[in-house]
């Protein structure tokens, strides 16, 4: 049943000012038959959210796609034009290139990135998506907004890469910073490190990109050590706590809360972005972590809570990795829909009867999950300071608890001190 601190699933609240940013042409992105990026995730999640009565009341707002213009704030001209072209058929000496093992021009075309048709339209529509929502806050229109289909945080100025062809996130990044906002904080939680993201905006002190993901010796795209902490006059607006295989809820919300919500409250944004890639699950193909839907609710959950707490309320969610097609996005985004909307989901409901045999008939060979959550009861032990690792008497618990502790302080002695804060001291 519905948490009763919200409004019953499908009742909306009176003047809404919560927006869900959705077109059915995000289900254009889609890169080959086999590709582990498929957008049958983003249906499966909406007629999950449709068949709870999630969404029921909610403003839907259709995005338009994004122009070369808005495209243009972060890629170049070449890269835009390049995208444009492999869509309408292959790129001008693309095939000798390959021919010849060369790099494939701006990154299309190789196995992660193959060319589909009307490849740049489909991307477009995206990060049309995340700008949307960011102007429904700017506007005021909406105090949140959560788009699926965005989260596209490796695609580089002049490159495609990790499935990733246009930088929603960033686009949208930096259309907010030319219409009032000089404060934005980003806290990408996916599996894989926001490498793109923290690219764009490196050197930007009004841009605090806070990443939690695999540790980069183990996990592509080998970037985001704690030791990556800005350039120049942003040095400490880049932050990055790395986590080994294996990481679980308790964990990994462990060192989510010794290290995010201090650099909130320095940072003091006026909105924060969510990527919210749930490819941390345990069930993940692609990924090492072992987090489950629950834990995931509970960081998407964490990240409102700090939105509320320092930015007024204005939080921007968008979607990411996660190749758990059927069994884990589809929950895990539902949970994130009702957390923008207010309308929390208790991870013990059952799933509804009609998305499961919806569902079996595409997926017949697929256990379908039987609750919203499963069964973790998410909970962590706080960190609080160097030396304080507690000890369970599970050794493997404990010794997961010693190398997180070990993240935690590299990462905050990297940073912390940038943002005037004390790495040592638990109460920062």
């Amino acid at each position: 049943m519905a948490s009763t601190s919200s409004p019953p699933v499908g009742h909306a609240h009176p003047n809404s000012d919560r927006a869900v940013v959705w077109s059915p042409d995000y289900l254009s992105y889609r890169w080959s038959a086999d590709h582990p990026m498929n957008p049958t995730r983003l249906e499966l999640t909406m007629n999950l959210a449709r068949s709870l009565g999630l969404i029921e009341g909610a403003e839907l707002v259709r995005p338009a796609a994004a122009t070369d213009a808005d495209l243009l704030r972060i890629h170049t001209p070449a890269y835009v034009a390049a995208v444009k072209a492999a869509g309408a058929g292959p790129v001008q000496g693309l095939a000798d290139a390959r021919a010849d093992g060369d790099v494939a021009p701006h990154g299309l075309g190789t196995e992660d990135n193959p060319i589909f048709p009307r490849m740049h339209e489909a991307s477009a529509i995206l990060a049309g998506g995340t700008l949307t929502a960011a102007k429904e806050i700017a506007s005021g229109r909406a105090r949140r907004a959560v788009s699926i289909g965005g989260g596209m945080h490796h695609a580089m100025s002049d490159w495609a890469s990790g499935f990733c062809v246009y930088n929603d996130a960033a686009i949208a990044i930096s259309w907010l910073l030319d219409n009032g906002f000089d404060r934005i904080a980003y806290i990408d939680v996916d599996a894989h490190h926001g490498d793109g993201v923290q690219h764009a905006f490196l050197g930007d002190p009004r841009v605090l990109t806070v990443s939690i993901h695999q540790h980069p010796a183990t996990l592509w795209p080998n970037t985001g050590w704690s030791s990556e902490v800005g350039s120049g006059a942003a040095e400490g607006a880049t932050i990055n706590l790395p986590v080994l295989p294996g990481t679980v809820d308790s964990v990994w919300l462990r060192g989510f809360h010794a290290v995010v919500p201090a650099a909130m409250a320095a940072f003091k944004p006026q909105i924060v972005i969510s990527q919210c890639g749930v490819d941390s699950h345990r069930e993940d193909p692609l990924a090492d972590l072992s987090l489950t839907v629950d834990g995931q609710r509970a960081a998407f959950l964490a990240m409102r809570q700090l939105a509320d707490r320092y930015a007024e309320g204005r939080w921007l969610a968008v979607g990411g990795g996660g190749y758990g097609l059927v069994r884990v996005v589809p929950r895990a985004w539902t949970h994130l829909i009702a957390a923008a909307l207010d309308r929390d989901i208790d991870p013990a409901l059952a799933v509804p009867q009609s998305w499961r045999d919806r569902v079996s008939t595409l997926a017949p060979s697929v256990e379908l999950p039987e609750t919203m959550g499963d069964g973790s009861e998410a909970n962590y032990l706080s960190w609080d300071g160097p030396g304080g690792t507690p000890e369970t008497g599970v050794e493997s618990m404990d010794r997961a608890l010693v190398r997180v502790d070990s993240a935690i302080a590299a990462t905050r002695r990297a940073a912390f001190p940038l943002l005037g804060l004390d790495p040592e001291d638990p109460r920062d």
